[in-house]
C-alpha cells in the first residue's frame, strides 16, 4: 500500500478507532481478523469494548444465508446514522456475503454507508475509505474473483494461542438452500507449501492450535489436481514442531474418504473431533437439497470414524423443515441422531435464502409444525449429549486453557478449558498460575448436556510457548498509551459463531 493509499488519520493527533461487527460463520470471523489488521496496519487502533458505534470506522462484515439478514443489517445501519449525523468524519463500511449480493441496493438504502466491498476483496478496505473521505461520496467495490487468500493480509488474531488457516475459498457444491457459493464463488485451494509456511510462521509466534478452514475442506486438492491432498495436508501438519493441535471445519459427507480418517488416526495432534454436516437423515429430502449422499453412506462414515478413532466426538448440523419435509422424513432424521449419538449438534429451522432454489419450492411447512419438529429433535439431542457426557465422568482429561469459556468463572472461581475433543470443561482454579494457552491435566467429576466439570484438585500444569504468548499480548496492551484501547483478547479455540451453523459456510 503506498502512502497516498493510506489514511490521513494516522497522523492526526488523536488515534482513530474502528470496530468491526461480524455476522455468520467461521469464515467471515476469519475475514473480520483480516479487516482488523488492515486497519492497523493503517494506523486505526480497537475501539475500547461496549463503544456501540462510537468508533471513527464501524465495519459490519455481512452473512447472507438466513431469511432476514438484510433486515437485521439496515435496522443496525439506521441506529448509527443519528451517530454519524454528529460526528463529521465518521465512516461506515459494509462487507460480506450480503454486500456481494446487493451491491448498490446496500448504498440506495442507507445512502450514510461509505464503503461497499465484497467477499473477495476485502484487502482493497483501507483504500476505499481513504477514497471515499477524499471524495466525500461513497465508494463501492465488489470484485467477482478473489484477489487474495484472506490469510496473506495482515491480521489482528483474537486470540493469542489458537488461529484459523485458511486452506481454500469458494464452494463447488450446489445444494438448494445455500447461496455461499454465489457470494464466495466456485471452490479455489491455497497451494500446500504456502499453508504450511503460515501454520510455521503461527507456531513461532507461539500458536499451538490451528483450525484449517474451508467451505469443504476435505475437496481441498480438486483445485490442484490431487484427491488425497487434505490428508497429505493433515499429516504435514503433524510434523511441525510445536503445534500441539489440529482441527478442520467443515468436511461434507460427499467428500471424505478413507485416507482422511487414517491421517486423523495416525497424525498425533490432529485431535479426535469431527463435524460432520448430516443436514437431513431422510433420503427423500437429501435429495431435494442436491446433497450428494443418503443415510446409509452417511452413517457408514461415522461407523469408519468410531472404528479408527473410538473417542472422537462428533457433532453435525441439522435443518428442520425444509420445503416438503414429510413427518416421514422427520422420523429419518431422528433416527439417524440416534444411531449417530453426536457430541452436539447445531439445529436449525429452515429458514429461506433469497436467491435459492429452495425459498421457491413448493411444499414449504408451516411454522408451528418446523417448531414442533424442532423442539423434539433439540429434547432428543440434549438427551444424548448428556449421556455421550456422562461417559467422560471419572475420566483424566488434558484442556487446554481458555480464557472468556466460562460465563460464570469469576464466581464459581473456576478456569475453563477444551478438551482434546473440544469439549469444554470447567475445572476449580488452581493455587499455581495458569494463563490461557497452557496445558492442564484433570479428572471429570460431573456432566451436564453441554459441559464438564472437574471439582478436584488439578493433577498437572504444563507451562507453555502458548501462555507465553498470551502473557506477552497482555503486557503488551497494558502498556499501550491511555486512550489507545485495543480490547483484551478473546482466547480459545475459534467457536462457530451463534448466527450460523457449525460449518465453515452455514450450509456444508
Amino acid at each position: 500500500m503506498s502512502s497516498s493509499d493510506r489514511s490521513p488519520a494516522v497522523d492526526a493527533q488523536t488515534t482513530p478507532t474502528y470496530e468491526v461487527r461480524t455476522y455468520g460463520c467461521q469464515m467471515n470471523v476469519h475475514d473480520s481478523e483480516r479487516l482488523s489488521g488492515l486497519l492497523e496496519d493503517a494506523g486505526y487502533v480497537r475501539a475500547p469494548e461496549g463503544s456501540d458505534g462510537d468508533a471513527d470506522v464501524v465495519v459490519f462484515n455481512t452473512c447472507a444465508v438466513r431469511e432476514n439478514a438484510d433486515n437485521r443489517l439496515y435496522g443496525n445501519l439506521g441506529r448509527l446514522a443519528p451517530q454519524k449525523a454528529r460526528r463529521p468524519g465518521m465512516q461506515i463500511a459494509v462487507g460480506g456475503c450480503l454486500a456481494q449480493k446487493d451491491r448498490d441496493t446496500i448504498v440506495r438504502k442507507a445512502p450514510w454507508v461509505d464503503v461497499v466491498f465484497g467477499t473477495h476483496n476485502i484487502g482493497r478496505l483501507p483504500v476505499l475509505l481513504e477514497r471515499a473521505r477524499v471524495q466525500e461520496q461513497a465508494q463501492v467495490e465488489i470484485a467477482e474473483s478473489l484477489e487474495a487468500f484472506p490469510s496473506t493480509l495482515p491480521t489482528r488474531r483474537e486470540s493469542a494461542y489458537a488461529a484459523w488457516v485458511s486452506i481454500s475459498v469458494g464452494c463447488n457444491n450446489t445444494c438448494t438452500f445455500c447461496i455461499v457459493p454465489a457470494l464466495r464463488g466456485k471452490e479455489k485451494d491455497r497451494r500446500p507449501g504456502d499453508i504450511l509456511a503460515e501454520v510455521e510462521a503461527l507456531v513461532a509466534e507461539g500458536v499451538s492450535e490451528i483450525t484449517l478452514l474451508g467451505q469443504n475442506v476435505n475437496a481441498y486438492g480438486s483445485d490442484i489436481g490431487d484427491r488425497e491432498a487434505f490428508s497429505k495436508l493433515l499429516r504435514a501438519c503433524g510434523t511441525v514442531d510445536g503445534l500441539e493441535r489440529v482441527r478442520f471445519t467443515s468436511p461434507h459427507p460427499r467428500d471424505f474418504t478413507d485416507d482422511v480418517i487414517a491421517a486423523m488416526a495416525e497424525t498425533p495432534n490432529v485431535m479426535p473431533q469431527l463435524h460432520m454436516p448430516l443436514q437431513s437423515g431422510s433420503d427423500t429430502v437429501l435429495k431435494a437439497m442436491r446433497r450428494s449422499y443418503r443415510q446409509e453412506r452417511y452413517l457408514g462414515i461415522i461407523e469408519k470414524v468410531r472404528s479408527a478413532i473410538p473417542d472422537a466426538a462428533i457433532t453435525t448440523d441439522i435443518i428442520v423443515g425444509f420445503p416438503g419435509e414429510t413427518e416421514e422424513d422427520f422420523e429419518q432424521t431422528l433416527h439417524v441422531v440416534r444411531e449417530a449419538r453426536f457430541a452436539q449438534a447445531f439445529t436449525f429451522q429452515y429458514s429461506k435464502r433469497p436467491g435459492t432454489p429452495a425459498a421457491t419450492m413448493e411444499g414449504q411447512i408451516p411454522k408451528e409444525v418446523v417448531q414442533a419438529r424442532y423442539e423434539r429433535l433439540v429434547a432428543l439431542q440434549e438427551e444424548i449429549s448428556w449421556a455421550e457426557n456422562k461417559k467422560q465422568v471419572g475420566r483424566t482429561l488434558e484442556l487446554m486453557v481458555a480464557e472468556g469459556e466460562g460465563r460464570k468463572d469469576g464466581a464459581t472461581h473456576r478456569l475453563s478449558g477444551r478438551a482434546r475433543d473440544n469439549r469444554l470443561v470447567h475445572f476449580t482454579r488452581p493455587e499455581q498460575e495458569v494463563r490461557p494457552g497452557d496445558v492442564v491435566t484433570v479428572e471429570v467429576t460431573y456432566a451436564a448436556p453441554h459441559h464438564l466439570l472437574a471439582e478436584k484438585p488439578v493433577l498437572d500444569v504444563r507451562r507453555t510457548r502458548a501462555g507465553d504468548a498470551w502473557e506477552k499480548r497482555n503486557a503488551e496492551e497494558a502498556a499501550q498509551p491511555a486512550g489507545v484501547m485495543l480490547g483484551l483478547p478473546t482466547i480459545g479455540a475459534p467457536a462457530p459463531s451463534p448466527v450460523a451453523t457449525g460449518s465453515a459456510c452455514g450450509c456444508d
